[in-house]
């Protein structure tokens, strides 16, 4: 498996693959504003420095797959790009957010350290061709209705276009309306591309569009996700983390609320820990590879 390096300039750099620390990517569903943004970084970064994990802030400018056209979808790209740029600076951390429109791919490459490619979009030529040229590492969600082996064909054009420091991540899978699993063989099968991956607990535990025009969610269920996901090898952790989550612009209901933070990303710690003790005891997972 290939190790990939998130970061550019001053900022810490962040080394992302196989027997490394785990990583966690984190921050508020969408920018809310900059004070919220420098607040939640300020959270952030005292808590992953007492757990002792790599981090990247984590925020989107435009939340453009909201389900309704009243909800806030973002600051937009000027302002949104201009805070992130801001927190990367105050912080010396990595950034990273999604974009939805393959024109919005060069500023969002300019200023952020990662791209992020949304779920839905995960097959989008046009987009997975933008990210690719922006030349900085991209992080890929596998789409709610992709199954993990064909996540291979998003990779294969991401290197056609000249992208080979790729991360993919399982965010669950659709099982039949508003609701989503998480198959823990995903994390496997999509290392077979070569590339690192990761588990989205939040969006993982969302019930889509289950309220009308909201998504409900299950956070109460995160714990369990993520020791689960970490056992089973991933090399990054995704969280999106509120300090109000019941008045969230975004994705209210499926943010894990601040104060639990430090909690979850101890455990996370000491379960990869755990494996690759495991791992180095007892040699990799190999049971029947052609089976």
């Amino acid at each position: 498996m290939k190790t990939i390096t998130v970061g550019y300039g001053d900022v810490t750099k962040v080394q992302i693959g196989p027997g490394l620390p785990l990583v966690f990517l984190g921050g508020p569903c969408a920018i809310e504003s900059r004070d919220h943004a420098f607040k939640m970084a300020e959270a952030i970064a005292e808590i992953t420095q007492r757990v002792g994990i790599p981090w990247i802030y984590k925020s989107c400018y435009d939340k453009d797959c909201r389900s309704s056209p009243d909800s806030f979808h973002g600051l937009g790209m000027d302002e949104g790009l201009t805070i992130l740029s801001d927190v990367r600076k105050e912080f010396g951390v990595p950034v990273v957010s999604d974009f939805s429109d393959p024109s919005w791919g060069p500023a969002t490459g300019e200023v952020c350290d990662l791209v992020q490619i949304p779920a839905y979009l995960c097959r989008q030529t046009s987009i997975l061709r933008a990210a690719a040229l922006t030349g900085r590492p991209v992080h890929i969600k596998k789409g709610q209705f992709m199954s993990p082996w064909n996540m291979k064909n998003s990779v294969r054009k991401l290197e056609s276009f000249g992208c080979h420091d790729i991360m993919l991540a399982d965010r669950g899978t659709f099982l039949g309306y508003n609701m989503l699993v998480n198959d823990m063989t995903s994390f496997p099968i999509m290392a077979r591309t070569g590339y690192p991956v990761c588990f989205d607990a939040t969006h993982s535990i969302q019930m889509p569009t289950s309220m009308g025009d909201i998504s409900g969610g299950q956070r109460e269920f995160i714990p369990y996700l993520v020791r689960a996901a970490v056992a089973c090898g991933i090399n990054a952790l995704f969280m999106e983390t509120h300090d109000d989550p019941d008045n969230a612009l975004s994705d209210a209901n499926t943010v894990l609320d601040i104060k639990y933070l430090e909690n979850v990303l101890r455990q996370a710690k000491i379960m990869h820990q755990a494996r690759l003790d495991i791992l180095a005891e007892f040699g990799e997972d190999k049971v029947h590879p052609n089976g």
